[in-house]
């Protein structure tokens, strides 16, 4: 028993559910603290839950204290009502709060982003993305994970219409042996394997999961 604090962003979206799930499982992990707008209907002895006001983050910043930070925090333009509100979720808020995590001395930092990130790109998702995933890197923690997952597979209550067109075409093309890297994962693969890699000896102060290493 390890006896680890884990601090997680996004704890109610479709990943962070299934991070929260296994942490509260696992026995390295004494500890579980979940960041969010609206308390979710979840109870469990190791859980903590506080709301929290994200455009006012630096009021919380004595709470943010723990071994692991798992940010799995993000939005669409349609459900944030725009592209300068989604980048408040996907950049902003995700970058302020990691900052002060690694501030404050959490060790290890474990980021779901995406396959294509790249701060370059000329599309709005993979750039803010990648302008994270840059961001990030130049902070004080000791373990960065960066996960590059492809189109996710959420739980059925949770899925779009067009995350499932976009799902079902990626599958066809698989079966017939065309980018079978974008294969669609799920969400629960996904989450077990940054549960797991959080717990694992440092390999190197930063490691990126493309779809290959996390399937």
């Amino acid at each position: 028993m390890r006896n680890l604090h884990a601090l997680v962003l996004g704890a109610t979206g479709a990943t962070g559910k299934e991070i929260i799930n296994l942490l509260l499982n696992d026995d390295a992990y004494s500890k579980v603290s979940i960041f969010v707008r609206r308390k979710p209907n979840i109870e469990h002895n190791k859980l903590m839950v506080y709301e929290v006001d994200f455009s006012k983050l630096s009021n919380y910043q004595d709470l943010i204290n723990g071994d692991v930070l798992f940010s799995a925090l993000g939005t669409t333009r349609k459900e944030a009502g725009g592209l300068k509100q989604q980048y408040l979720v996907d950049y902003t808020y995700q970058y302020e709060f990691a900052k002060m995590a690694s501030d404050n001395g959490v060790n290890n930092y474990s980021l779901v982003s995406s396959t294509g990130a790249n701060e370059k790109s000329f599309f709005f998702y993979p750039k803010i993305k990648g302008n994270l995933e840059e961001s990030v890197k130049k902070l004080k923690f000791k373990k960065i994970q960066i996960f590059q997952p492809p189109m996710l597979i959420r739980q059925p209550e949770l899925m779009r219409s067009s995350e499932k067109t976009g799902i079902k075409f990626l599958e066809g093309l698989n079966t017939i042996g065309l980018i079978k890297s974008q294969k669609p994962l799920l969400v629960s693969t996904l989450a077990r394997k940054m549960v797991i890699e959080s717990k694992m000896e440092k390999r190197g102060h930063l490691e990126i999961y493309k779809p290959k290493d996390i399937i």
